[in-house]
């Protein structure tokens, strides 16, 4: 006889459950999406009862939220999924990040992070083995705390990801500022098998800005071949849905990860990789000989930057009036090099030299760098026009030289 479940007896019945361990752990898998393989899983509950009965989380996590009595059952996913990770590290066995979800209810719970610690920590789970899932609603209904307590969530050594965007009314302002590094893809983004222009427009729109605030992505509730094969060109990372895998039981999953680690043929990586990645290929070979690259519309005067951790100096504006930005080179240059960095580097003689045909200009200079030491600095400019404009634009590439 199945369980009646309502607003009067729902608290008692989980706390009963959590105490009974009748309440499960579930893994959903997520896949690589270019060559399939598991990269990580999310933990989801699943309520089996004593006499044998599976009671859809449809039925008591919605109950659970809107009354408020959520949190316990998060603490007991996490310890549940540390209890897991715990033993499979101490047996040798493979591991991959598993995300655990908390409710908007933990946004304003005092010391959030420190119980995180002390819970992941007393099972010796590396933070980086856990990730937490915050949902979309959660960055609306909490709008003065929540980036305080994503950042100390990232503080403590924990990735945090932004669950079911999309799903609601997202606010891309909470998207830029909160310091999560993961974005998952709500799956009512994706109908059918995507064919709908309008949808594929939307989703290489969130999948752009996503990659360009460097987020990774997870798209979620892919069922079809057709879904992945468009996902793919999007340059998604990372697939949870029951294309690959259903969510499953311990013993499964254990299974799942032992199988995933024997080699298998594949197609060549070349073939499958989408036009998004091979891009991001091409852009961290160029990255790898020149760590700055500005992108510069010289007759508007204007400019746009991009930047690597190993460039000498970060001081620079990352976007802005070119004129400005050359005036600020300047003056991270050495004296003696100033003038012939701004010279060069002038917007009108550059414009009137891309009309006699010039269209390559270089210059080493030495540049003072955030450690306080001076390094010869090559930066080249390369002139173009963008077809669809007449403006004359500029590709810096800039490198420390010996």
């Amino acid at each position: 006889m199945s369980i009646e479940i309502t607003k009067e007896n729902i608290g008692g019945l989980i706390e009963n459950a959590i105490k009974n361990k009748e309440i499960k752990v579930f893994y959903q898998s997520k896949h690589n999406a270019v060559n399939g393989k598991v990269a990580g899983a999310e933990a989801l509950a699943r309520w089996i009862t004593s006499e044998g009965e599976m009671i859809s989380p449809g039925r008591f996590i919605p109950l659970l939220e809107e009354l408020e009595l959520i949190s316990d059952l998060d603490w007991y996913m996490l310890e549940e999924t540390c209890r897991f990770l715990s033993g499979e590290i101490q047996n040798g066995r493979r591991v991959v990040t598993v995300s655990v979800n908390f409710s908007r209810l933990h946004t304003s719970e005092p010391n959030f992070a420190k119980r995180l610690s002390e819970t992941v920590d007393g099972y010796n789970v590396p933070h980086k083995l856990v990730e937490i899932e915050i949902t979309e609603s959660a960055l609306s209904a909490d709008e003065s705390n929540i980036i305080e307590f994503v950042q100390s969530i990232c503080d403590a050594g924990f990735e945090a990801s932004i669950d079911d965007f999309g799903s609601g009314l997202s606010s891309l302002n909470f998207v830029k500022d909160v310091p999560a590094s993961v974005l998952k893809i709500d799956k009512s983004l994706l109908s059918g098998n995507c064919e709908n222009e309008k949808e594929r427009i939307v989703l290489e729109s969130i999948f752009d800005f996503a990659h360009r605030l460097k987020l990774t992505t997870v798209a979620e509730g892919v069922e079809t071949k057709e879904q992945l094969g468009f996902l793919r060109t999007c340059g998604c990372e990372l697939i949870q849905g029951f294309l690959f895998a259903k969510p499953m039981p311990e013993e499964d999953f254990r299974n799942a990860l032992k199988n995933a680690e024997s080699p298998a043929e594949s197609e060549d990586i070349l073939l499958t990789l989408p036009p998004a990645s091979a891009t991001q290929l091409l852009l961290d070979a160029v990255f790898t000989r020149y760590p700055l690259i500005i992108l510069s519309n010289l007759s508007r005067n204007s400019f746009y930057m991009m930047v690597y951790e190993h460039f000498s100096t970060r001081s620079c504006p990352s976007t802005g009036v070119y004129s400005e930005l050359i005036v600020h080179g300047a003056s991270s240059m050495h004296p003696e090099d100033r003038k012939l960095f701004s010279d060069t580097f002038d917007v009108n003689d550059q414009l009137e030299a891309y009309e006699r045909g010039e269209r390559v200009r270089a210059v080493v200079t030495r540049q003072l760098g955030d450690d306080g030491v001076y390094r010869r600095v090559e930066t080249t400019n390369y002139y173009m026009k963008n077809s669809a404009s007449e403006d004359v634009l500029a590709i810096t590439l800039s490198r420390a030289i010996e």
